[in-house]
């Protein structure tokens, strides 16, 4: 039993995989509450789609793939902004528009101009072939990102839960606005190697929703969150060495299976309180 427990920590690559978890659990959590309060769940999704095209251009440019995948998910979340702003259409609806855009035109470049990336990687990732300069890369991002997070979550919470208030407490809100962007573009950019682009808004949204669900306070949705993001990312991971899947997709079915436990939880304590209060005293 405890050989069959600590079987994948015997293997370089498997190591490297769990470290990386640990590496950018923290700062997925930690955002996704402000999206899921911000109700930016599809900003995130267009943001992570719309990295492909940058990542292609950078390719081909000779440029860090990863500078042109964070010029790029940010470029379409100001895009998305001038939009809405001036324009009768929804956010939702330019959200859409717009990722769907950058989407494929990173795979007509991708196709018209063959090149080395593997495109099932840059969508999927490639846990299991994370290496040194990885690990790095994510660590450089993901330390910033979540001490920004840890410092400034009152001030986020605040703007994400009523911005006409956070301005007039005197708070910078459009410096936190654009801000929350740059985060979020580096945060996909620092996922990038190990879930990709399509996994990417599982992390970034479901550890929030979950956290969400089963507590009182945001400081308590902080920590639940990152706990619910790192216990999903290592049990996944070490899931999936033993059932020979995955470890991306595995993150992302026990994190849904969590979600619904959570949904679940949520409805039975309702049901159970309705039913409390409609007794005779």
């Amino acid at each position: 039993m405890i050989d069959a427990l600590l079987q994948p920590f015997q293997f370089a690559f498997m190591q490297n995989a769990f470290w990386i978890a640990l590496i950018v659990a923290p700062p997925c959590a930690l955002l996704s509450c402000f999206l899921v309060l911000k109700g930016w769940a599809l900003m995130g999704d267009a943001v992570s789609h719309a990295v492909l095209p940058g990542i292609v251009l950078a390719y081909m440019a000779g440029l860090p793939l990863l500078l042109g995948a964070f010029i790029a998910g940010l470029s379409t979340s100001l895009l998305t902004g001038w939009i809405a702003d001036n324009s009768r259409v929804k956010r939702d609806t330019v959200m859409g528009v717009v990722f769907s855009a950058m989407f494929a035109l990173g795979i007509v470049l991708i196709t018209a101009f063959p090149t080395d990336l593997h495109l099932d990687h840059i969508l999927f990732g490639n846990m299991l072939g994370v290496g040194a300069d990885d690990l790095v890369t994510a660590a450089v991002i993901a330390g910033p990102v979540t001490l920004i997070l840890i410092l400034k979550w009152r001030d986020l919470m605040l703007h994400a839960f009523d911005p006409a208030q956070a301005q007039v407490s005197g708070l910078p809100t459009r410096v936190l606005h654009y801000g929350l962007l740059a985060i979020l573009s580096l945060t996909i950019v620092a996922t990038l190697s190990s879930v990709g682009l399509i996994l990417a808004i599982g992390l970034l949204i479901a550890p929030g929703a979950i956290a969400f669900l089963i507590t009182r306070s945001f400081g308590a949705m902080l920590v639940a969150a990152t706990v619910v993001c790192l216990v999903a990312m290592v049990s996944g991971i070490w899931a999936s060495f033993h059932l020979d899947s995955a470890p991306a997709p595995t993150i992302i079915l026990i994190l849904t299976g969590l979600f619904l436990l959570a949904v679940l939880r949520r409805v039975v304590l309702a049901r159970f309180s309705a039913r409390a209060a409609s007794r005779p005293a």
